[in-house]
């Protein structure tokens, strides 16, 4: 039987940091043997030092998902633990003059001999290093250490208060009438016996949230619920300050003004205030017809419209002008539909497939499935769909193995997980998803393939490696937009008792329906992304991180939130994830997305050799090329902002 080229799900948790620890002495010693080479070539060197990063990923992915995805005391602890180990080691090797000086001299012997891809990992590990401080005295270099540490600590806090307040809440509604309205799933999955008596439970897990703000009847029960959510982990407000001091700290001793121009440094954007130029440009585009989505909105409701109201009276308001109910809808989106629907869909629009397999795996709702290219294994990825305590909330694309060529020019396969929180499966009821989590998981699916896909050889530029942060978002939000695509919800969009596929006339109110309150949508996108990159602009602290918020939604709220909401200690994209004064990316690749879908819309989707070119340049190059270059590679053309004003419906 031959070898399966990927690594099993398995980690150790009783002995996962002496295993670390071990792994990280052995890759020091390997680091000496490899400085000590006297003629240090790209093969001799690059390749064993960047294969010795891949494998440590290898072994530390685990950990982090199960972290994620099956949270524990123990996984707390083993994560915890871990974390001041790797951060040391990352800072000791991205501080490492002799590892900087090698690569400098490797690139003036060997550039111009040496592929795209290689050239491509060569230049961004020196800016790699310069940016961690190799080049830096002592001094400096063990101050961004200790700073290094510290925010790693930081980060794991932040996102751990969050899930605790998460988990901690509940609000238990005795009276049948205050849930009346909702959908029969979610009162079902509420219900809950206490001494005797009935009452329906919602929490602040995303799926139990949005069904009681959406359809909750009761107004004080959603503003209860709102606060909750919004008033979450206060402890994380001293979290924000020391981040923000200490990453200010980081970009000055690097020689950057802010952190946002360090943070430019990696990305596609030339200046922080080309980014500023380009959000409140769209800002601008969109707050007229906000107003007039806004206006609309308010007539629904007796009372003057707040925050926790504008879900529910959307909801009233969507039936009404669409005649569309997201309920009416989740019979024909059934979780496994959805899926082998999908799989046809990428096979059609890119000849790919999808076949599952029997590995063990972390939960039983889990899935793998092994990727092919014209009957060729090419990739594996790893499906965990359906909400539960233990889960972190969100959805995510979590890469694992990259494609490359390892030092004796074996070939490696890649792998990937993609994470969501769709309402949970039983024995009685299937997992039934709005059409919202459809598009979630075509996201998800999208910067999965972007990884899988790739058939660059070195791993530091391979699938999502090495892409620049702001175009990381592009291909994701490129496959969302077919989610949409009569022709593409025709091969899943089947009712799971009846088999009757989602009518022409629905698809139509969907499709309708998709731009319902876009520029309000847009608005708060741009709220969330003027406030983080101002952030990282100067150092904000205590009051003046609210002020700074305040002043940024005088241009972009419609509605201003209740002074106890502090939206910004549950903002872990930017304190918990690799977001910070990053936000913009989303925004940013939307344009390079809309361009790209619509060009290949407008040419009929399946089987047309744009989606092969699509497939071929963005996604098999990964990151082995800048994505201007790519993008120019694909269309001939500069990308134009004019097409997501399209696909958002906004004049």
């Amino acid at each position: 039987m031959s070898k399966s080229p990927f690594i099993p799900f398995e980690t150790n948790l009783d002995s996962f940091i002496s295993e670390l620890s071990e792994r990280l002495d052995t890759n020091r010693k390997t680091l000496i043997q490899l400085l000590d080479i006297k003629e240090k070539t790209y093969q001799n060197f690059v390749k064993p030092f960047e294969m010795m990063d891949e494998r440590l990923d290898h072994f530390f992915t685990p950990l982090s998902h199960l972290n994620a995805v099956n949270n524990s005391e123990t996984t707390q602890k083993v994560y915890a633990d871990a974390l001041p180990l790797l951060t040391e080691y990352s800072t000791e090797i991205g501080q490492n003059l002799a590892i900087y000086e090698a690569f400098k001299i490797i690139k003036e012997r060997e550039y111009p001999a040496l592929n795209k891809e290689q050239r491509r990992v060569i230049d961004l590990n020196i800016q790699g290093f310069e940016l961690s401080g190799a080049h830096l005295d002592h001094g400096p270099k063990e101050r961004l250490k200790a700073i290094n540490l510290r925010k790693s600590e930081l980060t794991n806090d932040f996102s751990q208060n969050l899930l605790d307040a998460t988990n901690a809440y509940e609000l238990l509604i005795p009276d049948e009438k205050d849930v009346e309205g909702l959908p029969q799933s979610d009162i079902e999955a509420a219900k809950v016996e206490k001494e005797g008596k009935t009452f329906y439970r919602f929490t602040l897990q995303m799926p139990s949230y949005i069904a009681y703000m959406t359809y909750g009847p009761n107004r004080e029960y959603r503003e209860e619920l709102y606060r909750a959510y919004t008033t979450r982990a206060p402890q994380n407000s001293a979290i924000i300050d020391e981040l923000l001091a200490l990453k200010m700290e980081r970009a000055q001793l690097l020689g950057f003004k802010s952190f946002a121009e360090y943070s430019l440094a990696t990305k596609m954007a030339p200046t922080t205030q080309s980014v500023i130029d380009f959000l409140e440009e769209l800002a601008a585009n969109a707050h007229q017809q906000g107003q007039e989505e806004l206006k609309v909105l308010r007539g629904m409701s007796e009372e003057p419209l707040e925050s926790f109201d504008t879900a529910y009276y959307s909801e009233i308001l969507k039936k009404e002008q669409y005649d569309i109910d997201a309920e009416t809808y989740r019979p024909y989106f059934e979780q496994n539909s959805v899926v082998e629907g999908m799989f046809v869909f990428l096979h059609r629009l890119f000849g790919v497939s999808f076949r599952e397999t029997d590995v063990k795996l972390w939960d039983d709702k889990a899935g793998a499935y092994d990727l092919y290219v014209d009957e060729t294994l090419r990739a594996r990825l790893y499906l965990d769909l359906e909400a539960r305590e233990s889960k972190r909330g969100g959805a995510w694309m979590h890469n694992w193995q990259s494609h490359c060529k390892d030092e004796n020019n074996h070939e490696q396969l890649a792998s990937a997980f993609v994470v969501c929180n769709f309402p949970p499966s039983s024995a009685e009821n299937p997992s039934l998803l709005r059409h919202d989590d459809v598009v979630t998981l075509f996201h998800e699916m999208g910067h999965a393939l972007h990884h899988l896909l790739s058939t660059v050889d070195e791993n530091g530029v391979s699938g999502v490696n090495g892409v620049e942060w702001d175009a990381v978002e592009f291909p994701s939000q490129f496959l969302e937009n077919f989610a949409y695509e009569p022709e593409v919800l025709k091969l899943f969009a089947k009712h799971y008792e009846s088999g009757e596929i989602l009518s022409d006339v629905m698809i139509e109110k969907l499709v309708r329906a998709k731009n319902f309150q876009s520029a309000m949508g847009m608005l708060r996108q741009l709220e969330f992304s003027l406030f983080d990159f101002k952030l990282h602009l100067s150092l904000y602290q205590k009051e003046e991180v609210q002020q700074l918020l305040n002043r940024v939604r005088e241009k972009t709220a419609l509605i201003t939130p209740p002074s106890y909401n502090k939206f910004q200690n549950g903002f872990s994209h930017i304190f918990a994830g690799g977001y910070a004064a990053g936000y913009y990316s989303y925004k940013w690749a939307e344009v390079l997305s809309a361009d790209a879908f619509f060009a290949i819309v407008d040419q009929g989707i399946f089987d047309t050799k744009l989606g092969r070119d699509y497939l071929n340049i963005i996604l098999a190059k990964g990151g082995s090329q800048s994505m201007q270059e790519l993008f120019l590679e694909l269309l001939g053309r500069e990308p134009e902002t004019q097409s997501l004003l399209r696909l958002n419906g906004i004049k």
